[in-house]
């Protein structure tokens, strides 16, 4: 196991020291060990380096909030051993460091493998709405809920040992740590840049992947310049896990077909193309190639820089179901009063660096007590939930607010709260 700082991966290395070095990432909430079963075949051919997430598997909490942070980490451990060029697999948020890294470093990736990926992960609410929960009630619910959305229920009823190792990696997760990667996956979005991804790649999905499936690999394979798509019957979100013989010898495969030879300015600490690979162990067809769909046309021009900072700060703030909602009920009398706030409120008070999201959220809870517009209570207090609020905090905001405001308006406003609060903070059945 490796020493690390803040800028750095607790990381590990397997495989011959002078061989190509092949990277392979984690999924949220799990460690380096979901990819076990594939490390001796893979090994053999490259020297492979595995990394925890931060916080996961025992590394250090250090909470990475943006996936082009995690990829910059990811990059200055790399460059810490020496490492120049490499091969990239990663599974889900692994993935999205992987598109990250072909996206912004393209000459440091030699080909690249999408597992249990997409392009967009959900919808930004869904993560952040996970996040206030896991602030709220710890990672036992995530735990709970883990093995469902990570295997089918043929595996997850025939193998509970595997089950239970699952639940016990997200119940050692650091909640901070798992917290800033719901954050990370919620802001990500790569949808209108996939076609800048120029190295080899293959998306790998599991057949039966209800939290990143088909379509979401089907998205990515229409994105990416001459992508092959593989579809691993029998598995689910953690294929490398659920079917290892499949999903190792499509790895083999692509790896030793698809490795793009080095710029000749960019050095390498090893050759490029690695031995050929030994026979694969048969298993069912599972490689399908996608046929890319017909695009939409970009967009008009875009508007100027304050509105678009403050479409994305809204969103990031309220949510998009509340935003599509303000939106879509907009007409031409109130389209200009909606682009005001966009413009001024968000784009630039919200926008400013003087306090942070936290700070807004109680003065905002508290002016809203003050004035007596409870009706915009209780999108502020979701927002004030999503700011890193926790309902005790938010409870003293009230409170504080009915000695300086008054008791009605404060009675009325913990109503609210509290029904935004137990709706937002109570765990998926």
């Amino acid at each position: 196991m490796s020493e690390t700082t803040a800028e750095t991966l607790q990381h590990r290395f397997d495989g011959p020291e002078d061989a190509p070095v092949l990277v392979i990432g984690p999924s949220l909430g799990t460690t380096w060990h979901m990819w076990d079963r594939q490390v001796p075949e893979l090994a053999r051919h490259w020297r492979v380096f595995r990394y925890d997430l931060p916080g996961h598997g025992g590394a250090p909490a250090h909470p990475a909030p943006s996936v082009a942070d995690l990829a910059d980490r990811l990059l200055a451990t790399l460059d810490g051993l020496g490492v120049q060029r490499f091969g990239y697999a990663g599974c889900s948020i692994g993935g999205a460091v992987g598109a990250d890294l072909a996206l912004r470093h393209p000459h440091r990736v030699a080909s690249l493998a999408l597992v249990a990926s997409s392009p967009r992960f959900g919808t930004a609410d869904e993560f952040r709405r996970r996040g206030v929960i896991v602030r709220t009630n710890g990672l036992e619910p995530m735990a709970r809920t883990a093995p469902e959305r990570w295997f089918t229920p043929g595996f997850a009823a025939a193998q509970p040992a595997i089950v239970e190792w699952a639940v016990q990696m997200v119940r050692t997760t650091d909640p901070g740590c798992y917290i800033a990667a719901c954050e990370a996956l919620a802001a990500f979005d790569v949808r209108a840049h996939l076609g800048r991804i120029g190295v080899p790649t293959l998306v790998l999905v599991g057949a039966e992947d209800q939290v990143t499936g088909p379509a979401e690999a089907r998205t990515l394979v229409a994105g990416i310049p001459d992508a092959r798509l593989a579809l691993v019957p029998g598995a689910s979100h953690l294929a490398p896990v659920e079917q290892p013989a499949a999903v190792c010898d499509l790895l083999l495969t692509h790896f030793s077909t698809a490795w793009q030879d080095a710029p000749a300015a960019i050095p390498a600490t090893a050759p490029l193309v690695p031995g050929p690979a030994t026979e694969a162990t048969p298993f069912a067809p599972v490689a399908e190639i996608a046929a890319a769909p017909v695009l939409p046309e970009a967009a008009g021009p875009e508007r100027d820089d304050r509105h678009q900072q403050g479409a994305k700060v809204r969103r990031e703030v309220l949510g998009d179901v509340h935003v599509d909602a303000v939106t879509a009920s907009a007409d031409a009398f109130t389209e200009d009063f909606q682009e005001l706030v966009t413009r001024y409120a968000w784009g630039e008070v919200w926008s400013r660096d003087g306090l942070d999201r936290r700070t807004r959220s109680c003065v905002t809870l508290t002016a809203l007590v003050a004035s007596g517009r409870l009706e915009g209570l209780a999108a502020h207090t979701r927002a004030a939930l999503r700011n890193g609020l926790t309902p005790a905090e938010i409870k003293e905001v009230l409170l504080h607010s009915a000695v300086y405001c008054g008791i009605p308006a404060a009675g009325a406003a913990f109503d609210i709260a509290r029904s935004v609060i137990q709706e937002e903070t109570t765990p998926p059945t």
